[in-house]
Order: structure tokens, then sequence, then C-alpha cells
């Protein structure tokens, strides 16, 4: 399996020379390393090249590297069902250069790339509706950055004397408890109902 899938990785790399800059094989995948401006010519191949076809896109997404200077790899995923044979291609982006959008190729991106956007902050160029979908409008940040804060920025409530929902700083209305966290296996150091039976030999 992964002889094939090595042999077909140097045919796409050979026939898209400079935009493929190289490709893996690990669990039965193929991955391809390309760049942000060569995506849409690369989904092309795979989609209309005979040896490829893959014809169905399945996702896109993004995973955050915050220490790297590109800190986002944007990941797609595809389908051949004629050849039964799925693969990845990787590209890596920073937080302020575009990706083209491959919604010409692929319908079917368009919510992908509008939740990879909302989550992770990565712009696509040439996308007809580049908003948010899964956030509200005025949501600050993007929640799958992995320098997010866990409470985020703002918290949201009805208010009944306003008659509509407001927007105010996150703050903790309780004070921080002290936590036993003593696993139950060990025990606690202290009685509990029923353990006069297990000290004195007769459980």
């Amino acid at each position: 399996m992964d002889e094939a899938l090595d042999k077909l990785g140097q045919t796409i790399a050979g026939a898209l020379k400079g935009a493929v800059d190289g490709f893996s094989t690990a669990y039965g995948e193929l991955t391809l390393h390309t760049k942000a401006a060569d995506i849409v010519a690369v989904m092309t191949y795979l989609r209309d090249d005979p040896e490829c076809q893959f014809v169905n896109f399945i996702d896109v997404t993004a995973v955050d590297w915050p220490a790297r200077e590109r800190r986002f790899d944007v990941v797609y995923h595809l389908l051949s069902p004629k050849k039964n044979r799925r693969i990845r291609v990787k590209l890596e982006v920073d937080e302020t250069t575009p990706v083209p959008s491959i919604i010409g190729v692929f319908p079917g991106a368009d919510w992908f790339e509008r939740e990879t956007y909302d989550l992770y902050g990565v712009l696509f160029t040439g996308h007809p509706d580049m908003r948010r979908i899964l956030t509200d409008y005025g949501f600050n940040g993007h929640p799958l950055r992995k320098d997010f804060p866990v409470t985020g920025f703002v918290e949201v409530r009805y208010d009944d004397d306003q008659k509509r929902v407001v927007y105010e700083p996150v703050r903790l209305n309780q004070e921080f408890r002290n936590f036993d966290f003593l696993s139950p296996w060990e025990g606690a150091p202290y009685g509990l109902p029923g353990d006069e039976k297990a000290g004195n030999g007769k459980g």
C-alpha cells in the first residue's frame, strides 16, 4: 500500500514541480506539502488527473504551532472513491498571509474555510462570504488558537433590566477553593463510613 502511495506521490510531485515541496506516507495515507499560492493548482490537478481522481472534498482545518514563525498548518483532506485512496495536503502560513480559496475547485469547502477563519483566524482570499460561522459576529479572538484564554475575553448574558443580551468582561464570581486531589484509590487520610470493616481484617 505504502509503495503504491509513494509512487503516486512521486508522480504528483513530478507533475507539479515547484508547487509540491515534498510528500510523505504514513498510516496508509499520502501527505503532500505545498505553498499557499499554489493550493488552487494543486487541488485542481488532484481532482482532474486520471491517476488521482480525488473528486470528494472531505474537509479543511488548521493546526496552530504558536512558537513557529509560520504558525498555522492548513490541512486539506480529499477522497478518491474510484481509486479507494485518501490524500492530505498541508501548507504553512502565518497570521497575516491569506490562503486562496478553493471554492472554485470544490464548492463544498465554503463552510469549512469559514470555520477555519473563525476558529483559527486564517484568511481565505476569493471566498464569497468570509465571515464567522460558529461564534458571534462581535466575538473577540479565535478560540482554537493555543494562546486563546480558556475563559475567553467576554461573557454573554441576558440582562432583564435592559431586555437585551449584554457582553461583559469575564470575571470569576467565585473565589478559587482548595480542592483535595488525592486519588480515591490511595484513600483519604480520614475515616469514612464503612472503613472500620477494612481496618479490622474481617472485611
